[in-house]
């Protein structure tokens, strides 16, 4: 494989039940990729759902550079095995693996990328880092707030964004996919500081 492969991996529950959750943010950001590339889903054997192509990223000439955009097939808390698969597949280096994720911890539509770091209770994540081996990747963490009262965070994940939220929801997740592209062309500092001022 080219030496500028990158794997993107948005994070999400299978399934028309789950398309809407808060959990599916990350889902959600990957579809707009796919449109940017102009590609389709495809079944691949790591047990997830593939599209390759050139993404065209801030920083960068020509064609764009080579991305896997993937969804596991598996539930949020067995992602770890299908990302697995896919690094091997596509021999793909630690430090060129975004994972895209909802976040409790950050407002509602807040972005937030980051290397490493603890799971913070994110069952995907928990998942990812056990299987890797390793926990420095790269995150784009797309926020959903805390949950109201004493909900309990499982069942506020597991719920679809409120009509109030679902007014600026298209662009949030837009602001989601630009974050991804400008962590991949201008690097990680560089993008914190264009994505992390508001």
């Amino acid at each position: 494989m080219e030496a500028d492969l990158w794997l993107i991996v948005g994070l999400g529950n299978p399934g028309p039940d789950y398309a809407e959750n808060r959990h599916n943010a990350g889902f959600m950001v990957l579809d707009t990729l796919a449109q940017r590339i102009g590609g389709r889903f495809k079944a691949h054997k790591a047990r997830a759902e593939v599209v390759e192509g050139r993404l065209r990223v801030p920083g960068t000439a020509g064609a764009g550079t080579r991305v896997v955009l993937a969804k596991p097939r598996s539930y949020m808390n067995q992602s770890g095995g299908p990302v697995t698969g896919l690094r091997d597949f596509y021999k793909v280096p630690l430090e060129r693996i975004i994972v895209i994720h909802d976040e409790l911890d950050i407002p509602y539509g807040t972005i937030r990328l980051k290397q490493g770091g603890g799971d913070n209770g994110h069952n995907g994540l928990r998942s990812i880092t056990k299987s890797l081996g390793d926990r420095d990747y790269l995150r784009t963490r797309f926020g959903v707030g805390r949950p109201p009262g004493r909900m309990d965070p499982a069942t506020f994940v597991l719920r679809d964004f409120s009509g109030s939220e679902r007014k600026e929801l298209d662009l949030h997740v837009e602001q989601a996919a630009d974050a991804v592209e400008s962590l991949i062309g201008e690097g990680l500092a560089s993008a914190q500081n264009a994505f992390h001022g508001g």
